[in-house]
């Protein structure tokens, strides 16, 4: 076997790829060999095609290796885009994840119908049952309304979708706005109702609900940053937990119940509302279904998430949606119907809610079983958020996709999560807690409008949908009387919803969704207007002519980084001016002395300033030679030298960062950075 000799690299190719001329064993023999040094950072897919690995992101620093090892604890280790089939849940997941939202409404939705019967006094609270049967009446039509949707849109059938292809674009957007209004607030009602859910066993929390609140949505926004299917790894488990407890809840109170063995329960004095039953007219009913619709939303997160499930995609999304509506229906009737049968007031102070009251009636305040309901209530409804944590930065991607909202909302983080949507939603959630003080009550009048909104405009465009592919589809007519049933009964809700609500505050969603729409035809047509400007003739192959620019260095004294910025501003022009700009006679004196010392090919201008402003004189020179030869582009080249320590920047002044932002959004300019590292 000869023996070769490396005789040193010939070449490297764009690849990263050198190409070694090794000499062999006997005389006269020469190899080639292929070397590839950076083979850890990039993985080459074919000639021009290199594939970065994780190794190209670890920081070099000390400290950037500390932050790094904390974000990995927080957010745990990046995912490759290739393991993105990884990343689907199944329907166990997918129940928790996607239904959390309506399943958790069952807790609040009771008591937010007893709240406006109430006002006509205790006996008005009959009518709470049957308010519920017409809830889940009009729950199981959007359900199988939605099971059409899901098996006719299998990528994805959020209402977005499903309006904007099937009416148009404007009410795509309308359902857009909508829904991105109706996820904020489903955050922001969730984690209230969650928090007013402890505050029943722990009353000292009450004061601080708001902070408690603003935490609880920092943690989600933690929580989803680590993807879909950590998020419900960890958020499956409170789901069923609720499950389990409060289903043995109601079962034990159906027992009691069927065997006439109910406890008594006994209302503070100061709970009770006297007024004739009279009181209790069609405003008042209508108010307290707007009010229980509530319980309605979170439906359509499963139609706008059916790619996060594994295949059978559709499947699986319909399964999980039929199942959270029986759940749904089954714990909601059971708790106006044990609060019927026990005669439960609500308490206007909010501090203990309506179910706390219920399993306290039940099995005793204080109990083991009470703290278990109040506990998985709480932090159910909490992560009830997630389902808006899901739907929104998916929906937001769509739209930033189809260039309705910035494109920052489409990019995926370390974790295949949508980060920036995550926090957008986070801010805005806690802001809303904040401005309504973490009140369910106040916070109810402003939900369920935008959601059942959306509801309706993609149940209608599901007819169209039907309605175009009647020649093609066995069965479209029933297929779109179903879906219009559904368009119907939403439509009706929305209404009552809009009106009775509109003076509580629901006038500020039907006000902003407007907004929303102008906004997103704004952004809409700013990325259009840009594209045009920026289009180009894909069979054009010559690059624009340019002038030789005229390049400026701004130099304070002659120093390493200077001459190194002069010798890069030499090798792109032969038109080099140095401009040093002063207030002090002595240091202009010196200055031009050394100049004069140094003897170097490039002229160099003193801008004295009397008035000891740097930048503004500099400015203006650099306008006045533009306008002297406007065709001619100007380069200013930055000489900066960097610091070893990260500690030390403070200790200089920045002058060119100052520069380079006065600079930026300045014309027929390009500004180049030569960065000159100490040591």
């Amino acid at each position: 076997m000869p023996v070769e000799a490396e005789t040193g690299a010939q070449t490297q190719s764009d690849d990263l790829r050198e190409l070694r001329s090794v000499r062999g064993g006997r005389p006269g023999d020469r190899y080639i060999r292929v070397v590839e040094p950076f083979a850890a950072e990039f993985r080459r897919r074919a000639p021009g095609h290199l594939i970065a690995s994780e190794r190209v992101l670890r920081p070099q620093g000390g400290v950037g290796r500390i932050a790094d090892l904390l974000r990995r604890v927080v957010i745990g280790r990046r995912i490759a885009s290739e393991a993105e089939a990884q990343e689907r849940i199944g329907p166990f997941k997918g129940l928790a994840i996607f239904a959390s939202d309506n399943i958790s409404s069952s807790a609040y939705a009771t008591e937010e119908i007893m709240r406006v019967v109430v006002v006509a006094g205790a006996a008005a609270l009959a009518a709470t049952l049957p308010l519920t049967f017409a809830i889940v009446a009009v729950l199981l039509i959007v359900v199988v309304s939605y099971q059409q949707t899901i098996r006719a849109y299998p990528s994805g059938g959020g209402s977005y979708i499903v309006a904007s292809e099937n009416l148009g674009v404007g009410p795509g957007l309308m359902a857009a706005g909508a829904l991105l209004t109706d996820y904020v607030l489903t955050v922001a009602v969730s984690v209230a109702a969650g928090v007013a859910a402890l505050t029943s066993i722990f009353p000292a929390l009450y004061d601080q609900r708001v902070l408690v609140g603003v935490g609880f949505v920092a943690l989600l926004w933690i929580g989803n940053l680590r993807g879909l299917q950590e998020s419900a790894n960890i958020f499956a488990v409170p789901t069923y937990i609720y499950l389990v407890a409060i289903f043995g809840l109601l079962g034990y109170g159906a027992w009691l119940a069927l065997s006439g063995s109910l406890p008594a329960y006994h209302a503070p004095p100061a709970w009770t509302v006297d007024a004739p039953i009279g009181a209790l007219g069609l405003l008042l009913i209508l108010r307290a279904f707007a009010a229980g619709s509530v319980a309605l939303t979170g439906t359509e997160a499963v139609s706008n998430g059916v790619q996060a499930f594994r295949a059978p995609e559709s499947r699986n999304a319909g399964l999980v949606l039929i199942l959270m509506g029986s759940l749904f229906a089954i714990i909601f009737t059971g708790i106006s119907f044990l609060a019927s049968q026990l005669g439960v007031v609500p308490d206007p102070s909010e501090q203990e809610t309506v179910i706390s009251q219920i399993t306290r009636t039940l099995v005793g305040a204080g109990t083991p079983f009470h703290y278990l309901i109040q506990l998985s209530t709480a932090f159910l409804l909490i992560l009830a958020a997630n389902t808006a944590f899901a739907g929104f930065p998916r929906l937001a991607s769509i739209l930033g996709k189809d260039r309705f909202l910035p494109r920052q909302f489409q990019y995926r983080g370390d974790r295949l999560a949508y980060s920036f949507g995550i926090m957008v939603l986070a801010v805005l959630a806690s802001l809303l807690i904040v401005a309504f003080g973490g009140s369910v009550t106040n916070l109810i009048p402003l939900y369920t409008v935008g959601v059942f909104i959306a509801f309706t405009l993609s149940q209608s465009g599901m007819v169209v949908h039907w309605w175009r592919l009647r020649g093609e589809v066995r069965g479209w007519r029933w297929r779109a009387g179903l879906n219009g049933a559904g368009a119907l009964a939403t439509g009706v809700v929305a209404v009552i919803v809009g009106v009775v609500k509109f003076a509580l505050g629901a006038w500020m969603v039907l006000l902003l969704i407007p907004l929303l729409i102008g906004l997103m035809w704004s952004i809409a047509r700013h990325y259009q207007g840009v594209e045009e400007a920026l289009a180009v003739d894909p069979k054009g192959r010559a690059l624009p002519r340019r002038v030789a620019p005229r390049v400026l260095v701004p130099v304070s004294r002659i120093d390493r980084a200077t001459l190194n910025a002069l010798a890069f501003a030499t090798s792109i022009s032969g038109d080099v001016t140095a401009v040093h700009v002063s207030s002090d006679p002595d240091d202009m004196r010196e200055m031009r002395a050394a100049w004069e010392q140094w003897g170097g090919p490039v002229n160099l201008v003193i801008l004295e300033s009397p008035y000891r402003a740097m930048l503004a004189p500099l400015m203006a020179y650099i306008d006045a030679t533009d306008r002297a030869n406007p065709e001619e582009p100007t380069t200013i080249v930055l000489p900066e030298f960097v610091p070893r320590h990260f500690w030390e920047y403070p200790l200089h002044n920045q002058t060119g960062l100052r520069l380079k932002l006065r600079l930026f959004f300045r014309r027929n300019t390009v500004v180049v950075d030569v960065p000159y590292h100490l040591g």
